[in-house]
């Protein structure tokens, strides 16, 4: 946990809410008001804008809609790669697996529904900024169920593997398709992130890898997966 989050105690945790249902943001806003813990820092509608806000505001937490316009799943990929010190909790009605997982996957921190009783919501918060995982007791069970067994988020990239030598999975998206010759701007458009977000993705991948440069991680790419 930063120094930020240290000091949640001696200043309010600034919160973000994105979602395109204004009663919902009415809601969560008065949920939170009451709370001398927290302080609403924008409210937006859209994906794009939630991206600028968070850029912007530089929100302690960003609370996503999935089904909100541009995708509240590519909204949380952009925003961990761009700050990846802010935590990221999801709002939405769906509890299917295969959004809970592209969730997490994309950083998420918190996977909460709308369904829940709101006056609990900054209890739930306020735990994921103390590094607990905000989300219902039969979500937890499922996500159990589904990772016993199955491939890690944490992806091994050389045989002799540490782990400042392994990449998340949207890292070993953009390593493949920079290895393929895709452009910055053709990877963008492929996995819906701006072209800062992916050059930021590019620079974490230089950083884990040790090398020094792009060119050189692709080689590195090229010779551990032949």
């Amino acid at each position: 946990m930063n120094a930020e989050m240290l000091n949640a105690e001696i200043r309010r945790l600034r919160v973000l809410v994105a979602d395109d249902h204004a009663p919902t943001r009415q809601d969560v806003r008065r949920a939170l008001d009451v709370d001398e813990r927290f302080a609403i820092c924008a409210e937006v509608a859209d994906a794009a804008e939630a991206v600028r806000a968070a850029v912007y505001n530089r929100p302690d937490i960003c609370l996503l809609d999935i089904r909100m316009p541009g995708s509240g799943l590519a909204a949380a990929w952009e925003i961990a790669a761009r700050l990846p010190q802010a935590k990221i909790v999801m709002l939405t009605v769906s509890d299917e697996d295969s959004d809970i997982f592209a969730a997490l996957r994309a950083g998420a921190d918190g996977y909460l529904l709308k369904t829940m009783n709101l006056w609990r919501l900054p209890q739930a918060l306020h735990g994921v900024c103390l590094g607990e995982a905000a989300m219902p007791r039969p979500l937890v069970a499922r996500v159990l169920e589904r990772f016993r067994g199955r491939e890690p988020r944490w992806r091994p990239l050389v045989a002799d593997d540490t782990f400042q030598h392994r990449l998340t999975s949207r890292e070993w998206e953009v390593l493949e398709l920079l290895a393929q010759g895709s452009t910055t701007s053709e990877i963008a458009d492929r996995l819906v992130l701006s072209a800062s977000g992916v050059r930021a993705h590019i620079t974490s991948i230089v950083r884990k890898l040790r090398v020094s440069d792009r060119a050189a991680a692709i080689e590195l790419f090229r010779r551990s997966t032949n």
